[in-house]
C-alpha cells in the first residue's frame, strides 16, 4: 500500500500543478481565435479528459511514466494569432489538421524525424517570439489594474523563490482572491458552472491552415513532444514515440470538433512523474502518470467554473497570470535560440517577425517568423573561411631548440594546439 501511495500522491500533484499553472492560457487562446464563452469552456473540458485518458492508456499499456497535457505552447500560439480567416470553424478545422499531422507524424518516422530537424535556434525564436506577448502581459497589468495585480506578481515572487513548483497556482490564488474582492454580488452566472461540450462543424480554410494548423502543429512536435521525450530519455525511459504520437494526435483529433486545439507529451509537467519523487523504483513511476491523467480529467469538470472565473476579471489579470506561467518556457526558448553563434541572427528575425504578429495573406506572423529565419539561415549561416586553401598544407614553422617539430608534448601526446589555424 505504501509502494502505491507515493506515485499516487505525486500524481495527484502533477494534475493539480498542470491545470492550475497554465488553463488560463488555454481559455486566453480559445477566445483570441473566436471561441464563445461557452466553447472555450468546452475545448479546455476536451483537452482534460482527452489527456487525461492518453496518460492512462499509455501508463497501462507501456509501464512508463508517460504524461500527457495540452499543448501550451500551442494555446500561447493562439493569442499570437488572434481571428483567423474564417472564424472559430476554420480555427476548429486547423485543430484537427494539426491532430492529422501528429497521427501522421507517429505513423511516418521521416515525418518526425524531419520536424526534430528543425535547427533549434528557429525552433526557439519562433516559440519565444510566440510568448512574448504574453509574458509582457504582467507589465501591463501593474499599470493598468495595479490594485490587482501587484498582489498576485508579489506572491509568485516569493513562492518562486522558496517554493518554486506552487508559484504559478499561488499566483491564481492570489487572483482568485483579487476577482472575489472586487465583484460585486450578483455578477456570478451560476448557470455557467456546470461542465458542457459544444460540438463546432471544422471548416478548412487556407489560410487557416497555413497560418495556425502548420505552426500548432511544429509548436507542438518541437516544444512539447520532443522535449517530453527527452525528459523521458532523461529519467533511463526508452518510450515509444511513434506510438505516442499516435495517441495524442488521435486525441487531439477527438478533442477538436469540440474546442480542443492540441495534446501531446507534457514537457513541463514530466518530471514530477517521472523522478525519483514519484517513486524510487522507475518501474513503479507509471502509477504517477496514469493517477495524474485521471486527475486531469477529473478537473476538466471545473472547467465551466474556471471559464466563469475568468471571466469576471480585467482580461489583462488573466493574462498577466498566463504570462507568470510561461516565464520560465520563454527563458528555456530564449537560451535556445541564442545558443549557436552562427545562427543569432537568423534566430533574431525569427524572433522579431513572430513576435510582431504580422499578418500577410490571411497568414499568422508565427509561419512568416520561421519561414523567414529559416531563409536567413540558409542565405547568410557563416562557413569558417580558412586563410588559406585548405588542400594545401600550411608551410612548417621553424621549431625552437628543444622544442618537439612533430607537434606533440613531453610524453609523447599530440598537441591539440599544433598548427591550429587561427
Amino acid at each position: 500500500m505504501a509502494g502505491t501511495l507515493q506515485p499516487v500522491l505525486a500524481g495527484v500533484v502533477t494534475a493539480l500543478v498542470g491545470f492550475a499553472s497554465s488553463f488560463t492560457v488555454v481559455l486566453a487562446g480559445l477566445r483570441a481565435v473566436g471561441a464563445t464563452e461557452t466553447q472555450a469552456a468546452s475545448g479546455l473540458l476536451a483537452v482534460c479528459v482527452v489527456s487525461g485518458a492518453s496518460a492512462v492508456w499509455l501508463g497501462l499499456r507501456h509501464r512508463l511514466p508517460m504524461s500527457v497535457a495540452w499543448s501550451t505552447p500551442g494555446a500561447a500560439l493562439l493569442v499570437a494569432t488572434g481571428p483567423v480567416p474564417g472564424g472559430w470553424p476554420a480555427a476548429v478545422g486547423a485543430f484537427l489538421v494539426s491532430g492529422l499531422l501528429i497521427v501522421a507524424a507517429g505513423l511516418l518516422p521521416p515525418l518526425s524525424r524531419a520536424v526534430a530537424a528543425i535547427p533549434k535556434p528557429i525552433a526557439g525564436a519562433m516559440l519565444a517570439g510566440v510568448l512574448l506577448p504574453l509574458c509582457a502581459a504582467p507589465a501591463r497589468a501593474l499599470v493598468e489594474v495595479p490594485a490587482l495585480a501587484g498582489p498576485v506578481v508579489v506572491v509568485w515572487l516569493l513562492l518562486h523563490r522558496y517554493a518554486r513548483r506552487w508559484a504559478v497556482p499561488g499566483a491564481l490564488a492570489g487572483a482568485v482572491v483579487a476577482i472575489a474582492l472586487t465583484t460585486p454580488p450578483g455578477r456570478l452566472d451560476v448557470a455557467g458552472l456546470r461542465p458542457v461540450l459544444d460540438p463546432t462543424v471544422p471548416s478548412l480554410n487556407g489560410p487557416a491552415l497555413i497560418g495556425l494548423a502548420v505552426p500548432l502543429f511544429l509548436v507542438t512536435m518541437a516544444a512539447q513532444n520532443v522535449p517530453g521525450m527527452a525528459v523521458l530519455t532523461g529519467y533511463g525511459y526508452r518510450p515509444p514515440f511513434g506510438s505516442a504520437l499516435r495517441t495524442t494526435g488521435l486525441a487531439s483529433v477527438v478533442a477538436a470538433p469540440v474546442g480542443g486545439h492540441a495534446v501531446n507529451l507534457a514537457a513541463i509537467t514530466a518530471a514530477l512523474a517521472a523522478g525519483p519523487d514519484a517513486h524510487p523504483d522507475p518501474g513503479r513511476r507509471w502509477i504517477a502518470s496514469s493517477t495524474a491523467g485521471a486527475g486531469l480529467a477529473l478537473l476538466g469538470l471545473g472547467a465551466g467554473a474556471a471559464t466563469t472565473l475568468v471571466l469576471l476579471a480585467p482580461p489583462v489579470l488573466i493574462e498577466a497570470v498566463a504570462g507568470l506561467a510561461l516565464v520560465g518556457a520563454l527563458a528555456t526558448a530564449l537560451g535556445a535560440a541564442l545558443a549557436e553563434p552562427d545562427a543569432r541572427e537568423a534566430a533574431v528575425v525569427t524572433f522579431v517577425v513572430t513576435a510582431a504578429g504580422v499578418t500577410l495573406l490571411g497568414v499568422g506572423g508565427a509561419f512568416w517568423g520561421l519561414l523567414a529565419g529559416g531563409l536567413m539561415l540558409l542565405l547568410f549561416r557563416r562557413r569558417a573561411s580558412p586563410a588559406v586553401d585548405p588542400a594545401t598544407p600550411a608551410p612548417p614553422t621553424p621549431a625552437p631548440a628543444g622544442s618537439d617539430p612533430a607537434g606533440t608534448d613531453p610524453a609523447g601526446s599530440p598537441d591539440p594546439t599544433a598548427n591550429r589555424l587561427r
